[in-house]
C-alpha cells in the first residue's frame, strides 16, 4: 500500500511539474473546457432552482361532473356510489370528497355570485343541471395525472353523465415542460461532454509528442507502462477539475445580475423567487464529473498514442 501511494504521489508531482513548464497552455485549455462546461452547469443550476418551486405547486385537482337535464333526482343522488368506487379503484384516493350540488342550489349560488339575479329570474326554467364536484388528494408534478384522466374517462361512461371537466391541467403542462427541459439538458450535456473529452484528448496528445524522447528513455531503463501513463492521467483529471471549478465560479457570478432582473419580474407576481447556487454536494458531484471527463480523455489519448511508442 505504501508503494502504491508513493507511485501515485510521484505521478501527481510529475504532472504538476509539466504543468508549471507551460502554464499558459494549461490555462488556455482550462478556459476552453470551462466554456464547454458552463452551459450544462447553468442548466443544472436553473433546474435545481425550479424543481422545488414546481413541487410546491401541488394542487387538489377537482373533477366537475355535470348530469343531463332529464336525469331524475333519485338517479342523480344514487350516482355518488359509483363515483366513490371509481375514485377508490382508479385514483386510489379513499379520502376524496364528493360534493353533490342540486340544480336549485347551483342557481342560487349563481345569482349570489354573479349579481344577475333579475336576469336569471326572467329565464323561467332553471338552465343548470345537477352536478358533482370530486375533490381529490393533492398530486405533484402530474405524476398521478394519468390516474386522474383515466378516472375522468370512467365517469364519462356512467349513466346520466353529460359533461366531465378536469381542473389543474396546467400542472401537467408544467411537468411536461420540465421533462422536456431535462431531456434537452441531458442531450446538451452529452454533446458538450464529448467536446470536453476531445479537447483533453488533443491536449494529452500534444503532451505525449512533447515528451516523446523522455518517454523512450524511460522505457529503455525499464519503466513500466503504468508508471509512464499515470502522470498523463493526472494531467487530464486536473485539467477537468480546474475547468469545472472555473465553470461553477462563472455560473455563481452570473446569478447575481440574473437575480436583479428576476427580482423585478417576480415582484409583479408578489414573489421573492431568487436563483441560488447549487448546494455543496451537487457542486462536488459536478467537479467529480468534470474530473472524470478529463480522465477519460487522457485515458483514450494515452492508450492511442503511447501504444505507438512500444
Amino acid at each position: 500500500m505504501t508503494l502504491w501511494f508513493r507511485q501515485h504521489r510521484y505521478a501527481l508531482a510529475a504532472a504538476l511539474v509539466h504543468l508549471r513548464r507551460s502554464p499558459g497552455g494549461f490555462l488556455f485549455n482550462i478556459l476552453v473546457v470551462a466554456i464547454a462546461l458552463a452551459l450544462p452547469f447553468t442548466g443544472v443550476t436553473l433546474l435545481d432552482n425550479v424543481r422545488p418551486m414546481s413541487e410546491q405547486l401541488s394542487v387538489d385537482p377537482e373533477i366537475s361532473v355535470f348530469l343531463r337535464q332529464d336525469t331524475p333526482r333519485e338517479q342523480a343522488e344514487a350516482l355518488a356510489v359509483p363515483l366513490r368506487q371509481a375514485v377508490r379503484q382508479t385514483a386510489h384516493d379513499p379520502q376524496a370528497k364528493i360534493v353533490f350540488t342540486p340544480r336549485e342550489k347551483a342557481l342560487e349560488q349563481l345569482k349570489d355570485k354573479s349579481g344577475l339575479a333579475d336576469v336569471l329570474t326572467t329565464l323561467g326554467e332553471n338552465p343548470l343541471p345537477d352536478s358533482y364536484v370530486l375533490k381529490l388528494d393533492a398530486f405533484r408534478n402530474a405524476q398521478a395525472g394519468g390516474d386522474v384522466d383515466q378516472l375522468a374517462a370512467q365517469i364519462r361512461a356512467l349513466p346520466g353523465v353529460d359533461t366531465v371537466q378536469v381542473d389543474s391541467a396546467w400542472v401537467k403542462r408544467l411537468a411536461a415542460l420540465l421533462n422536456v427541459l431535462r431531456l434537452a439538458l441531458l442531450l446538451l450535456a452529452a454533446t458538450l461532454g464529448t467536446v470536453v473529452v476531445a479537447v483533453i484528448f488533443n491536449t494529452i496528445r500534444l503532451q505525449v509528442m512533447t515528451q516523446r524522447e523522455e518517454i523512450l528513455v524511460s522505457k529503455l531503463i525499464g519503466a513500466t507502462d503504468s508508471f509512464i501513463h499515470r502522470p498523463f492521467y493526472y494531467t487530464g483529471a486536473l485539467l477537468g477539475l480546474c475547468a469545472g471549478g472555473v465553470a461553477l465560479g462563472a455560473v455563481s457570478l452570473a446569478l447575481r445580475p440574473l437575480n436583479v432582473a428576476i427580482a423585478e419580474f417576480a415582484r409583479l407576481y408578489a414573489s421573492e423567487f431568487q436563483l441560488a447556487p447549487l448546494p455543496p454536494l451537487a457542486m462536488a458531484g459536478l467537479l467529480a464529473l468534470s474530473a472524470g471527463l478529463g480522465l477519460i480523455g487522457a485515458l483514450l489519448s494515452v492508450q492511442r498514442h503511447l501504444s505507438r511508442l512500444n
